[in-house]
């Protein structure tokens, strides 16, 4: 384990359905470039279809855009949904966007989130799963080999397939896949030696998940001979900070309501169920169920730790992007988090500390042995105008 945690975001995104979708989108980029500045050390970028709130429908059109826009912020897909895709195609523009980011870019996988998607697409959702697990398995071969590919399912075709095109990280660029509930997901991290991103685990009563989703991982990564790396373990929460717990409260009040009516009564996705009918209510689920920090950076302090120690260690924390804010106070929380929170988990807030407590110890004697240095030269030069 590496002793500096990452920090990132998960961004689906959530936007009010009915609002200018353009200048939606223009607020994702600007809060990728703000994170970019703050020293953020990833950001995922989701794939949707249909429901109205979750607009981005190709992350890797999206991540080329922010790329350009930014200097050293990974970006990911979080996560392209391969089975609405052809795994081919899916490979080949990771590729690319590997060289045109410099090794910037990150591949998420996954199943896909909204039954809306799949339907509309001729799938049942029991079968997005299925195809997840044929589809990555053509993906890895194709990003780690030259040996020819085929692969046939409903959606796709695949002979002899290679790629043209090597990846410009070597050996390849993060690959990772979503957890919810199932097993599915570290099952499939564990067999390829991959990354897993735990969404929604981070509940207290999720936090056997946590467990779960890990002994998963190792168990299939000594059957297949990978490695669980506990730096490629991504676990996403919420939070909204303020320099006082009392306005973080009154900043959600913006649009926390949104984001819960979202999940209550319009997503198809009860792996994500959330509790609340008032805003109060709501703020008092989110930090009760261990779900996320509203409040102070020590309150989200106290998350991470917690998470650390129910989990054994992971590698990233990542903040599921929402707008329970206005976009102001929501950049200035994610503000507060680089400063007051990401030290302590990088180590560089000790060493300041440690600084400050130890000119502390020594002020008393330092500042006396100052003082009579003053008074030695004012004696100097004083004796020095008398002699002439």
């Amino acid at each position: 384990m590496s002793d500096r945690l990452r920090f990132g975001i998960f961004m689906a995104p959530f936007h009010p359905a009915g609002e200018n979708p353009t200048l939606a989108l223009e607020r994702d980029l600007e809060l990728i470039v703000h994170l970019d500045k703050l020293g953020y050390d990833e950001a995922w970028i989701g794939e949707h279809h249909s429901a109205g709130s979750e607009i981005i429908a190709c992350p890797e059109i999206f991540i080329a855009t922010a790329a350009e826009r930014t200097r050293r912020i990974k970006l990911g897909t979080g996560v392209t949904s391969v089975a609405y895709h052809n795994p081919y195609m899916v490979a080949e523009r990771a590729v690319l966007l590997d060289h045109l980011t410099r090794g910037r870019f990150m591949l998420g996988l996954g199943p896909g989130s909204l039954p809306t998607d799949a339907i509309m697409l001729g799938l049942d959702p029991t079968e997005t799963r299925p195809l997840l697990e044929e589809g990555l398995d053509v993906i890895m071969r194709l990003l780690s080999s030259d040996e020819p590919v085929n692969s046939q399912t409903k959606t796709w075709n695949l002979v002899d397939a290679r790629l043209h095109l090597r990846p410009y990280s070597n050996p390849l660029f993060d690959v990772a896949v979503p957890a919810v509930a199932s097993p599915s997901g570290p099952r499939l991290a564990g067999k390829h030696g991959i990354g897993l991103l735990s969404i929604g685990a981070t509940q207290s009563e999720g936090f056997d998940l946590l467990g779960l989703h890990w002994d998963v991982m190792e168990e299939r990564a000594a059957k297949f001979g990978t490695v669980a790396d506990r730096n490629q373990w991504r676990l996403v929460g919420m939070m909204h900070i303020a320099e006082t717990k009392e306005q973080a409260y009154k900043n959600v009040e913006f649009g926390i309501a949104q984001w819960f009516n979202y999940f209550q009564k319009v997503a198809a996705f009860p792996q994500m169920a959330v509790a609340g009918g008032n805003v109060k209510e709501m703020i008092d689920f989110v930090n009760e169920s261990g779900l996320g920090s509203i409040g102070t950076a020590d309150m989200a302090c106290e998350q991470i730790d917690r998470l650390t120690k129910q989990s054994g260690g992971f590698g990233c924390y990542m903040q599921l992007a929402h707008e329970w804010a206005n976009p102001e106070t929501t950049h200035r929380s994610y503000e507060l988090i680089a400063q007051r929170v990401m030290p302590e988990f990088q180590g560089q807030a000790w060493s300041t500390l440690n600084a400050k407590a130890r000119a502390i110890e020594s002020r008393p004697e330092l500042a006396d042995r100052n003082m009579k240095a003053v008074e030695e030269m004012v004696a100097k030069h004083q004796a020095e105008v008398a002699a002439g």
